[in-house]
């Protein structure tokens, strides 16, 4: 039977980082995962991490991953994959079936970070092919670059369900409808907003009654809900579609924690069924530590703290470093973790309705039942200002943990202060030199660069733009507002793709200046528009 200091079950975000952690401590680990590539979801995830640097902001989810990969590699960690662990029992006995053979392994100390499956909801037609889960959707797309289908509905409007919608739009897609039970948009703010200034329609408090088709989905039916979730009569609506998207939340894959006889508790704002552990990540069996979703459902940015948490206490419980090591690495640990879980989408805060900002602003109600910030709303937020000349307009108007944009203006334009939730401010007298960092580097696609007037009845917005193929200079084409509805004609000034960009594109459309604070994003004229 194979020993190792350390086996870890799962090699995602958490998994990985425990496993360099506990690497570069010295520790013999190995890592088992069922998947045949390692890197859990973050391979999914092209879209950029929110935070701060210490927490890869501005950074995309593959990116990352591959990131994670080369430093484990560079530690020593052997990471086993096709090998799916099917039991852990006492005295910390690990068995893993690879391939078709039963293989039994013991441990010093054992990190579970198996992570969470999505959950699934029941309704007539729910078994028919075409409906999918939002991670099978990314799975499709983003790892195989095959479309999920041509005209989806997306039920769910957590972060998962927004995230894969704009996905599904880059991919080439059509997303006739958002579509939540729960009266408020669940994600941010700055991921809605970019979804509805698409055109996507959200239908809040509202669920499907059926999906239609006989051998796959040909149309649904949702229809509006009380109170109760009753449906109530003559809300239905009807969309012809081939794929139904579901993104209603995860649920922690903690199994093995139940088996190996680890103090278990159903904890609904931690997702579901989980281990009674400390912050630190150890369970009530000595030896044994939890580390990202299968404790608790929360970003990936978050589950990689945890992930280093776990491999640093382990490497204390095995003697390879001392107590006082542990607290001082723990300590800076623990500030950047506290950063992730601030502002109104805290963990803390779940199941609250959060009417104010931090500095004491209503919360847009536009925001939270349609998905973008009405323009009578706008006007109100700190970023969000008016000057002679291109000058960044900031339109982020929850409290979220990110500050890149902050980070990557060498002129001082947009500040947010030690509080990585304040809201961005556009500072008064600072001299914008049209660089685009900001707009590129913005998480939330939510800073946009404008000239009010241009002097000849015109103004130019630059916004940031991910779909293909690129607009040529001089292409005619629609502006929208930020509720996805055309507002005025708009022509193409330039197109700007740098390496420093990230692949986010910089496009600059001319409007007539009465639309410079309104007019949100493009779209060609053409049929034939990717969006």
């Amino acid at each position: 039977m194979k020993r190792y200091d350390l086996i870890i079950v799962g090699a995602g975000p958490s998994g990985l980082s425990a496993a360099i952690e506990a690497a570069k401590k010295g520790l013999d680990v190995v890592v088992f995962d069922e998947n045949e590539k390692p890197g859990g979801q973050l391979f999914k995830q092209i879209h950029k991490f929110f935070g701060s640097k210490e927490h890869r902001a501005k950074v995309r989810g593959f990116v990352i991953g591959q990131q994670l990969l080369d430093e484990a590699d560079e530690a020593g960690v052997k990471v086993v994959l096709n090998a799916t662990v099917i039991g852990l029992y006492q005295d910390k006995e690990v068995v893993v079936r690879i391939g078709e053979e039963i293989c039994h392994y013991k441990a010093d100390a054992v990190v579970i970070a198996t992570g969470a499956a999505e959950n699934m909801v029941t309704f007539p037609g729910w078994t028919l092919p075409g409906v999918i889960g939002a991670g099978a959707a990314q799975t499709m797309m983003n790892l195989h670059g095959v479309k999920p289908g041509k005209r989806i509905l997306m039920l769910g409007s957590g972060n998962v369900g927004l995230v894969v919608s704009f996905q599904l739009l880059q991919s080439g897609c059509e997303v006739v409808a958002l579509v939540d039970a729960a009266p408020r948009v669940g994600g941010y703010g700055v991921h809605a907003a970019k979804v509805a200034r698409t055109g996507v329609l959200f239908y809040l408090s509202h669920t499907i009654v059926s999906a239609e088709g006989d051998e796959c989905v040909t149309g649904v039916t949702i229809a509006e809900i009380d109170d109760k979730f009753n449906f109530i009569p003559g809300t239905e609506k009807h969309f012809d579609v081939d794929t139904i998207c579901l993104a209603v939340g995860l649920s922690p894959m903690s199994q093995l924690l139940k088996m190996a006889g680890a103090k278990m508790e159903d904890n609904p704002k931690r997702g579901g069924q989980v281990p009674i552990c400390d912050e630190y990540g150890r369970t009530s069996i000595p030896g044994v530590f939890v580390a990202g979703d299968v404790s608790g459902i929360e970003e990936a940015s978050s589950a990689m703290i945890e992930g280093r948490m776990a491999g640093i206490v382990a490497a204390e419980y095995l003697g390879y470093i001392d107590d006082k090591v542990m607290e001082t690495e723990l300590a800076g640990l623990d500030k950047a973790l506290d950063g992730l879980r601030q502002g109104m989408f805290a963990p803390k805060n779940r199941g609250k309705s959060i009417e104010k900002t931090e500095e004491g602003i209503d919360i847009s109600q536009n925001l939270l039942k349609k998905g973008f910030v009405g323009d009578d709303e706008i006007e109100r937020f700190p970023g969000v200002t008016h000057r002679k000349g291109i000058h960044p307009v900031i339109e982020c108007t929850q409290n979220i943990p990110c500050n890149p944009c902050q980070d990557v203006c060498g002129k001082k334009c947009i500040s947010i202060g030690d509080n990585i939730t304040s809201l961005p401010i556009a500072v008064t007298d600072s001299e914008c030199v049209n660089c685009g960092m900001c707009v590129a580097s913005c998480s939330g696609q939510a800073i946009f660069l404008v000239d009010e007037d241009c002097g000849d009845g015109s103004a130019t917005v630059t916004l940031p733009y991910e779909f293909l193929p690129l607009p040529a200079e001089g292409t005619k084409g629609i502006a929208l507002g930020r509720n996805g509805q055309e507002v005025c004609e708009a022509t193409v000034v330039s197109v700007k793709s740098l390496k420093a960009f990230d692949k986010t594109n910089l496009l600059t459309m001319r409007v007539p200046k009465e639309y410079a604070m309104k007019a949100r994003f493009f779209r060609v004229k053409t049929e034939e528009a990717a969006v």
